[in-house]
């Protein structure tokens, strides 16, 4: 038992001591404290003292154990007959307000408990009302196939708690924001209409219950217009009809709105569900910048129609809707929720504290303005309290006479000079904070306009009529960016070559708004955006694609640590299985992948990250990619076809994907390997047999990865390193591979093997698989036919696809693919694998192919070689056409390979190119020929 006495810490002057006598004598046996408490009290709120001498004796009892008396007259209100319901509501509203109002004045409950015990009447009293106003219907039949039982779960009917009272936030003398929906999927289509009325009925009830002025007061004032519509739709809609008007013509002060609703009576469970429903209309995908103007545009809105613009003059100030005050800070924690809400559940929130501090410790607002907004926030609603305290008004203006001033400080315990300079003070802070984020970044705009007559007037000419300007709200949005980028662009080295990057990318971006209010609200992604579009023509295409992986970089984490396979890959396990279908993940799987591809990316080109890091980069996030979406498809398949039978199946990583070094647009290459463990057939609703199972489930991964979806593909896959090639099936079983590979692979396929590494399946299965690899590559071989079959593979892809010039670091003599048979033949010479190149030109030196000395030129020929391919499929996914690399693409290639001058480098690639070779060459001469015809 916790008295009131032990909590107070404050207590309210004496205002009018007639009053503070009056109040005194209600209570003669108090403890000095409490009845200075009582005292202060009484003298300077009327409504408090009027309430004192309603509920003397109640009150009297209820010091002993203020929380305790007020729990229990808020869970008595379910247990109300009907017939003295509306007494008892007026009773329970008195004592809650009474306790309440005394607790906080006495500094014993904090803001949050204030606010949470009158929520918490709130919920029991619109839950008690909507229960009798139902089963009076129920009573009546006008609600088909209900009983009086289901009056007491909301019979299919429930009350979406709006604003502050859904985030347990209700002031003193709050009204109640409501929208009540039914449940149509409950009643027959016959019956829609009855049902409909019934509710409707229901919610005028319960809505004249709290809200009626009667003999003992009333219980709430209750608005229900926050519904769709409120002019046409009835008080009480069903859910259906609620989320089409969302679905096509919700606003953004609605989608901020529903931050806060919450289920508080009727039938919780389907208010869940409709908030459910109604996620992606409140939490957009896309880090929603727009939003920002939308409430920007509500505040000036709001100023306007209420006459609350100018300067701060406290006299007659508004506390909750003027400058500085409540509703500003409310507004910049909400839009902020609304831009990333969408991308980080844990920011959706209700609470304005606990949103801001949430908010701060995910970056998205600095430390010391969430800090101090929240301080000012719980300041302004104490003096909001203490405003309304004095008559159980719905006021939030602060008084216009000094007598009003002086009771508003007396109630607070400041002197009145003090009051007033700490109110202008607060108001003028948060107006500060929170104009510089709603005005946009007006102070970014450059102070001398660039002269546009320097840049091609053709060019800026169309850009108006390109589709991402043709919204009058993109246009107006790119009015204000233009002189900044213009800007930027002049500053290049070739401005016009700028220009016409930025003109490309601008003409293929699809729509504007989005990514233009993400630019004036960060003007810094500016820079990045010229320096990508300079740069890079490969990474501005999937810019002007995808202008949604911006919101990566703004995301918190853009800039830290590289996570790894293993975190990644949790990662979006997490995020794809909070998508509710199929088709869903696998497109958010894909936008998860291009916003990590996009940071490898701008990474390497803005020197934070080499060329092996990147690679390996590249590698983890395919290895990711592929872990987390394979279970989701074997699912999706299972649930036609039953569970994966036998043991399972294993994608075997080949290649650059099983080597884990792979380039901006390289593709997967695998083979699936599966164990039927003497099962012969799935168990489902259509069962297959195992082969036509497998075959089918990686057709199925196949499509999940290439499909084009509104996020693109996410890679192209070949598996034509599988057992038969494009001859054999695309699922190969474990016996039928360790055949294949025992006794009727060529060398070559062995070679391949060098770097295979299993990427996700069941963990028995992978070690399985992986010491079948190791066993097939540990057999004895025969020195000359290795080491010819490497000779002969060279031959096959010089004739079948030689060198595409200077710049083509993979193909032809000397080159990648070069150096990475020599490094397999001698990994397979030593039996072992070759995913590092290095061990597997160490391993041809061991067997004496090549010198110590060969195999350290040819280590760094392959670093230089893999710098430029990183640096060239960033560039662009085909070969280099070094003429048409523009300044800053040539500046990123030069600093990519370490270089000072390109033409330096081509002829230093051109002597690599031919020295490589030479040691190639050299070293599998003596096995070029048949070896048929060397044994004769």
């Amino acid at each position: 038992m916790t008295t009131l006495a032990s909590q107070l810490t404050r207590t309210p002057r004496i205002f009018q001591s007639e009053q503070a006598q009056d109040a005194r004598a209600l209570f003669p046996d108090l403890a000095p404290e409490v009845s200075e408490l009582v005292a202060g009290a009484g003298s300077t709120s009327p409504y408090l003292l009027g309430l004192m001498q309603k509920e003397t004796d109640w009150c009297a009892a209820a010091f002993t154990d203020p929380e305790a008396a007020v729990h229990t007259v808020i869970s008595r209100l379910a247990e109300v007959p009907p017939d003295q319901l509306a007494q008892q509501l007026r009773q329970a509203k008195r004592r809650v307000a009474l306790m309440t109002g005394l607790a906080d004045l006495a500094g014993a409950w904090p803001l949050e408990q204030v606010t949470g015990v009158l929520t918490r009447l709130a919920d029991a009293a619109c839950s008690a009302a909507l229960t009798s106003a139902l089963r009076t219907q129920i009573k009546r039949g006008k609600l088909p196939g209900m009983s009086e039982i289901d009056a007491e779960s909301g019979a299919g009917m429930t009350v979406l708690a709006m604003g502050k009272m859904g985030a347990a936030e209700l002031n003193y003398s709050s009204d109640i924001d409501l929208i009540c929906l039914f449940d149509e999927s409950r009643f027959d289509p016959s019956d829609f209409h009855d049902a409909r009325t019934a509710f409707v009925r229901a919610t005028r009830a319960m809505s004249g219950l709290l809200n009626d002025l009667t003999g003992d007061g009333y219980v709430f004032r209750t608005d229900l217009r926050l519904r769709p519509d409120p002019a046409v739709t009835p008080v009480c809609m069903a859910m259906e009809a609620a989320e089409r008007y969302y679905e096509s013509l919700g606003r953004t002060w609605e989608r901020a709105a529903y931050i806060k609703a919450r289920p508080a009576a009727g039938d919780i469970d389907a208010g869940d569900r409709f908030l459910t429903a109604l996620r992606p209309f409140v939490w957009r995908r896309h880090l929603d910048f727009a939003a920002i103007q939308d409430a920007h545009d509500m505040r000036l809105a709001i100023r306007e129609h209420k006459g609350l613009g100018g300067p701060i003059t406290l006299a007659g100030h508004n506390m909750k809707l003027g400058r500085g005050g409540i509703r500003e800070i409310e507004f910049f924690t909400q839009t902020r929720q609304l831009i990333s809400g969408g991308r980080d559940p844990e920011l959706r929130l209700r609470g304005t504290c606990e949103s801001m501090a949430i908010l701060a410790q995910k970056n998205w607002v600095p430390d010391d303005v969430a800090a101090t907004l929240t301080d000012h926030y719980r300041a302004h609603r104490t003096v909001e309290h203490r405003v309304q305290m004095v008559r159980d008004a719905q006021t939030h203006t602060l008084p216009q006479t000094d007598e009003g001033f002086g009771r508003l400080a007396a109630m607070m315990d400041m002197d009145v000079s003090d009051l007033r300079s700490d109110l202008h003070s607060r108001l003028s802070e948060v107006h500060h904070l929170t104009e510089g984020f709603f005005a946009g970044s007006g102070q970014h705009t450059p102070k001398v306009k660039p002269d546009e007559s320097t840049f091609d007037s053709a060019v800026l000419d169309r850009w108006l009529s390109y589709p991402a300007l043709r919204s009058p709200r993109a246009a107006e949005l790119f009015a204000e960016l233009k002189p900044g980028l213009l800007s930027r662009l002049s500053q290049a080295t070739k401005p016009a070559e700028a220009l016409l990057a930025f003109d490309g990318f601008l003409g293929g971006l699809p729509a504007g708004v989005q990514l233009f209010s993400l630019l004036k609200i960060n003007p810094q992604l500016a820079d990045l955006l010229i320096d990508i579009v300079s740069t890079s023509p490969a990474l501005a295409a999937h810019l002007s694609r995808n202008a949604g992986v911006f919101d990566a970089v703004i995301g918190g984490d853009f800039f830290s640590d590289w996570p790894g396979e293993e975190a990644l890959a949790q990662n979006l396990s997490e995020v794809l299985e909070a998508e509710g279908d199929y088709e869903a993940r696998l497109d958010t799987c894909r936008r998860w992948a291009r916003e990590w591809h996009f940071r490898v990316g701008v990474h390497h080109l803005r020197g934070l990250i080499g060329a092996p890091t990147t690679g390996t980069q590249y590698a983890d996030l395919a290895r990711a990619v592929l872990r987390a979406l394979w279970p989701i498809v074997i699912a999706e398949f299972s649930g036609r076809h039953g569970p994966p039978p036998g043991r399972g199946a294993v994608l075997l990583g080949m290649g650059s994907l099983g080597a884990r070094r792979l380039t901006a647009s390289s593709d997967l290459d695998m083979i699936v390997i599966y164990d039927p463990d003497g099962v012969e057939n799935s168990d489902g609703k259509r069962p297959l047999a195992t082969r036509q199972y497998y075959a089918r489930l990686t057709q199925a991964m196949i499509t999940a990865m290439k499909a084009p979806m509104a996020h693109g593909k996410l890679y192209e896959v070949d598996m034509r390193l599988r057992p038969s090639g494009n001859q054999g099936p695309v699922a190969t079983s474990l016996a039928s591979f360790e055949t294949y590979q025992k006794e009727q692979a060529w060398v070559w396929e062995h070679l391949a093997l060098t770097r295979a590494d299993p990427v996700v399946g069941p963990e028995d299965l992978m070690q399985d698989v992986s010491a079948l690899c190791e066993q097939i590559l540990r057999q004895p071989r025969d020195r000359f036919q290795v080491l010819h079959q490497v000779a002969d593979m060279r031959t096959r892809l010089a004739a079948a696809k030689g060198a595409g010039g200077i710049w083509d670091a993979k193909n032809g003599p000397g080159g990648m693919q070069d150096i990475e048979l020599l490094a397999q033949g001698g990994a397979l010479l030593s039996g072992i694998g070759a995913w590092d190149l290095t061990q597997g030109l160490d391993a041809a030196a061991a067997n004496s192919v090549i010198t110590i000395q060969q195999a350290d030129t040819l280590k760094n020929a392959y670093a230089t070689y893999w710098s430029l391919l990183s640096a060239t499929r960033l560039l662009s996914p085909a070969i280099l056409q070094r003429d048409a690399l523009g300044q800053a693409g040539a500046a990123f290639l030069a600093r990519a390979l370490n270089c000072n001058d390109l033409d330096v480098f081509e002829a230093d690639l051109e002597q690599t190119y031919s020295q490589a070779a030479d040691i190639i060459n050299s070293s599998l001469a003596a096995y070029a020929v048949n070896p048929e015809k060397s044994e004769q």
